[in-house]
């Protein structure tokens, strides 16, 4: 009969790696005595490295730090447990405590957060993103995003005074005097303009002042009033976004609008597109470009824009740098050098003097380049076209186009 506890103890007594050998688990759990040692040690080897205390600089990593030992010199009984550890003497104004209740720290702002954070929890290995992690959630379902052009729509108390207009339109559209035309710029968006959008009509019944809001751009308040009885106060550019998003969006005008321009450019059925007229936003990281608001390029191309552009971080005409579209027109039939050289005529006085390196370090002045606002820019092609702009100047200095003195 085997005897189980003799086998046992040799297979115990032959054991030369210590496989069967029991060891306590070790917890790899830091405490909170050793958090708060290593996050004072953190700023030690901040000043052995940079030689001086850390500041509430622009360095976010430097100012975490000053935080945090702001928030240690608060804490007498934490700062009472690091003196040993104080071989820079950035505790010695603390007095020790001993067995003493610590108070509360009050928290009112994103600084004192930090002032708070003496373990150093808010730590992260890229110190760029300290700041954003606090505020990053995660294993949270995110919220779908909205389209920045949706804007809300209320009832129209004052329907009554536009129904009459919205009759006319659909009789005028049956009978042939109104057609609709796809939408292709903002510039086609004015007060008294209709457009289908999603299956609506909208009428564009007032518009506010031009008005810079973010990265310098320009937008205006519409008052549009929608043939399902809404009304809308939404930007110009959220309902341009609203008609491009939709395919199927189109302008209301009239039946004899490429007469219209047929009068101006002599554009009939048959003919090709003679240029384009582009105006283009630069994307220069050159601080004294970059620090330019409504800085545009306004010239010509007898091919598409895109293909015209593509090589413009190479050309001196183009700032040495990558440029974006902003306004892009198909002439037909016109000198568009002529039409060229009308708009940047009107806006002569905002020409940008600037001169720019190309890459054989030869000095260029490009003078197509104008200070002026994108909407300014628009209103000025569209005077060209409707022969109005004789009738204009643009003021550099007010921004703002004005009726000449008869």
């Amino acid at each position: 009969m085997i005897d189980f506890e003799k086998e046992l103890a040799e297979i115990l007594a032959n054991d030369p790696l210590g496989l069967l050998i029991h060891k306590p688990k070790v917890s790899s759990t830091t405490t909170a005595d050793e958090r708060l040692i290593t996050s004072f040690e953190e700023i030690n080897a901040f000043i052995d490295a940079k030689g001086h205390a850390p500041t509430k600089g622009r360095d976010i990593g430097e100012r975490k730090l000053a935080s945090r030992l702001e928030g240690l010199r608060a804490n007498r009984e934490k700062a009472s447990s690091l003196m040993e550890f104080d071989r820079h003497d950035l505790l010695s104004g603390v007095v020790p405590i001993h067995n003493e209740t610590s108070v509360a720290v009050e928290i009112n702002s994103i600084e004192d957060i930090f002032a708070d954070d003496v373990l150093g929890l808010l730590d992260s290995n890229n110190e760029e993103s300290i700041a954003a992690n606090i505020f990053t959630l995660k294993h949270v379902t995110k919220s779908q995003t909205m389209p920045v052009h949706i804007a809300k729509r209320k009832l129209c108390e004052e329907f009554e005074q536009f129904e009459a207009k919205f009759r006319q339109v659909n009789a005028e559209l049956n009978s042939g005097a109104k057609k609709t035309i796809p939408f292709k710029s903002e510039r086609q968006i004015r007060p008294e303009t209709m457009f289908i959008l999603q299956g609506m009509v909208v009428f564009v019944a007032g518009q506010g002042n031009w008005e810079k809001r973010k990265f310098g751009n320009y937008n205006a308040r519409l008052y549009c009033v929608f043939d399902n009885g809404t009304e809308s106060h939404m930007l110009l550019r959220s309902l341009a976004a609203a008609l491009w998003k939709d395919e199927n969006a189109r302008q209301i005008v009239r039946h004899d609008q490429r007469n219209f321009l047929a009068d101006k450019f002599n554009v009939s059925a048959e003919d090709q597109p003679t240029g384009y007229l582009y105006v283009l936003r630069s994307l220069s990281d050159d601080p004294q470009i970059a620090g330019i608001d409504n800085l545009f390029k306004i010239g010509f191309s007898t091919q598409p824009v895109k293909t015209r552009i593509q090589n413009a971080a190479q050309e001196p005409t183009y700032l040495m740098a990558d440029v974006q579209i902003a306004i892009e027109c198909e002439l037909y039939n016109a000198n568009p050098q002529k039409f060229e050289k009308l708009i940047q005529r009107f806006f002569s006085d905002a020409c940008l003097d600037l001169d720019v390196h190309g890459i054989s370090n030869k000095r260029y002045s490009p003078r197509e380049w104008f200070v002026a606002p994108l909407h300014a820019i628009e209103t000025a092609i569209e005077m060209v076209i409707n022969g109005e702009i004789v009738k204009y100047r643009y003021g550099h200095q007010t921004e703002e186009i004005t009726a000449r003195n008869e």
